[in-house]
């Protein structure tokens, strides 16, 4: 028995071992966050070698899908298994997974290799929250995710630069330059890796509980077939045999789904308990939304930077740094003032107000709209952004007990990311089955086809090689419709008034996504004022655990020392009475935590 208290109090870490599980944790974070923000920025150029402009959204929903679909089986083995072996597990996958991205020859091959380095990735994002939430009190949580902005910050400004600098190079060592965007996160992988492995100790835990195989069966038929048809739709027919199937497979799995994860219990994969908190179900449905409109943002705008306005991939990376600017500032902020206060009641309701306010901004672009005009967008998109990502996750943990904190989070990543998903599969979808109306209606503009005919019509124009390859394309003028689909480089130097056509009709389709997140993020915005904000709690889960263990302990010795006495003398009246009063006591907590349950169930 006297070995159990000093378990327990291993369990509370000390800020210098806080610091460096932080370490481990910041360059797990680091490896996944630079992926995002190198892809970004070079995906036109790796499109374009592989000639699938239009395949891109596999790329990407690939990777998604996975990051997805794993983001709760980390969580929910991590709770079983212990953080620490998921997040090594995790590291050696996306490495793994980019090792074999930077040798693909088709864009079906690299959407493939990206799925392997999504399914590592949905534990780098994840478990860095859930080990979060074990070591530290959500207030105090507030303070420590500067370390992680502060590695999110200097990621997404090195990385754009990187990402532009290498698919800006033919050839680096012998291998072309865009595959090192992927190939570059194999040696800081390694370093990572051997970082987590010396710096990364927590708690072993191990709790013998069922797997929810079942459940995670479900999910991947219930989101896979959905979110294939949010991208094949406009080739199949929204209606087509094929559609129509996806459509039944993904609602019979969600409805499967729900029934089995009732059927677990707390052994679910996302127990259903969750959602009685209206805490919990707000902030969750407030993740979909908003993780629709951020990927919808951040994979479009570096496309309009680079077709319309003729950015160079590193430019583009640099214009993007608004976003990033206005990102760090509102997280560093809002978490500051959640520290202090407590609350985070106002946040969800700003971030969503300026998002609604930078999609505005951005359905008014046109072909020829001033960079600083787009930046501002983008600054308002960020501060809305910054307000949002950690407050959600926050509300989540806080409204559960503290052995459910890693599934909380992961469900709370999974449903943010889903949405995601399902924004960029959906967006780009649109995107592309706009385009051709759009450009129809560009070369039905007098002022443009006038441009075009004195264009061609000039021999100092159509002589230099710069514009061969675009004249090549209006020589056949029934794939000009698609010629935005495969490869887009003709665009590159070209004229500005045979490119005109193609810029217009390309702004004004992506104008058409903007209005559709536009939609989205309002919707959040209403949906932000029913989220309940309850107190944020001043112990870590870890210290609450901890708490529970050695009190319940406390209690057992305590029963066991009075049933040692003998029961008819004073001495055993006294202990008797003792217990009873504590039997009391322990009677009166569980009715008061039941009552403060149904109250937060009721509200």
């Amino acid at each position: 028995m006297s070995s159990k208290p000093s378990a327990v109090a291993e369990t509370i870490m000390s800020k210098r071992e806080i610091l460096l599980v932080m370490v481990g944790l910041m360059a797990g974070m680091f490896l996944s966050a630079l992926d995002q923000t190198v892809v970004s920025t070079s995906m036109r150029t790796i499109a374009d070698d592989l000639d699938g402009m239009a395949l891109q959204a596999w790329v990407t929903t690939a990777y998604m899908i996975m990051s997805t679909i794993s983001t709760p089986l980390y969580g929910k083995l991590s709770d079983i298994f212990g953080r620490r072996p998921l997040f090594i597990i995790a590291i050696s996958i996306f490495v793994i997974g980019s090792l074999l991205a930077g040798t693909a020859h088709t864009m079906y091959e690299l959407a493939g290799y990206r799925a392997i380095q999504g399914l590592g990735a949905g534990g780098l994002m994840a478990l860095p929250l859930a080990i979060m939430g074990d070591m530290l009190a959500p207030r105090e949580r507030a303070k420590y995710q500067g370390f992680f902005l502060a590695v999110f910050g200097v990621s997404s400004v090195i990385g754009p630069l990187i990402g532009g600098v290498l698919s800006g190079t033919p050839e680096i060592l012998g291998i072309t330059g865009w595959r090192w965007v992927f190939l570059i996160n194999v040696p800081i992988g390694i370093v990572a890796l051997a970082i987590v492995l010396k710096s990364l100790h927590l708690p072993k835990t191990h709790r013998r509980v069922r797997i929810d195989w079942w459940g995670a069966a479900t999910v991947i038929t219930a989101t896979v077939p959905l979110l294939v048809v949010a991208e094949q739709g406009r080739e199949w027919g929204w209606l087509s045999t094929a559609s129509i199937s996806c459509y039944l497979v993904g609602v019979l799995s969600a409805v499967a789904f729900v029934m089995i994860e009732r059927s677990m219990g707390d052994d679910a994969l996302i127990p259903m308990k969750m959602f009685k908190s209206q805490t919990f179900s707000m902030a969750t449905i407030l993740g979909v939304f908003v993780g629709f409109g951020m990927f919808g943002a951040m994979m479009t705008i570096p496309l309009y930077l680079q077709l319309v306005k003729g950015a160079t991939p590193t430019e583009s990376g640099l214009l993007m740094l608004p976003m990033i600017l206005g990102l760090m500032i509102a997280s560093i902020v809002s978490g500051q003032v959640m520290a202090k206060t407590g609350s985070y009641k106002w946040f969800p309701r700003l971030g969503t107000a300026f998002m609604v306010l930078g999609f505005f901004l951005f359905t008014r672009l046109a072909w020829d709209s001033p960079l600083w005009f787009v930046m501002v967008g983008m600054f308002f998109m960020g501060i809305g952004l910054g307000q949002l990502m950690q407050t959600l996750t926050v509300a989540s943990q806080n409204s559960v007990g503290p052995r459910d904190i890693g599934v909380a989070t992961s469900s709370s990543t999974f449903f943010r990311t889903m949405g995601g998903t399902a924004g960029t599969a959906i967006l780009f979808s649109v995107l592309f089955n706009t385009i051709p109306e759009a450009l129809k209606s560009a070369f039905a503009t007098p002022s443009i086809t006038v441009g075009v005919a004195k264009a061609l019509a000039d021999p100092t124009i159509t002589s230099d090689p710069a514009n061969a390859a675009i004249i090549e394309v209006y020589k056949n003028p029934a794939a000009v419709g698609t010629a935005l689909d495969g490869d887009t480089s003709f665009l590159v130097g070209a004229n500005e008034a045979l490119a005109k056509p193609f810029l217009v009709g390309f702004a004004d389709a992506t104008v058409t996504v903007y209005w559709i997140g536009l939609g989205v993020v309002i919707v959040a915005f209403v949906l932000s004022w029913f989220l309940k904000a309850t107190p944020l709690r001043q112990k870590s889960a870890m210290q609450e655990a901890a708490d529970e263990d050695a009190s319940l302990l406390a209690e057992r010795a305590a029963d066991m020392m009075g049933s040692m006495v003998e029961p008819g003398t004073a001495t055993g009246q006294i202990a008797l009475a003792q217990a009873e009063e504590r039997e009391a006591a322990r009677e009166a907590h569980k009715r008061k935590a039941q009552q403060k349950a149904a109250k937060k169930t009721n509200a």
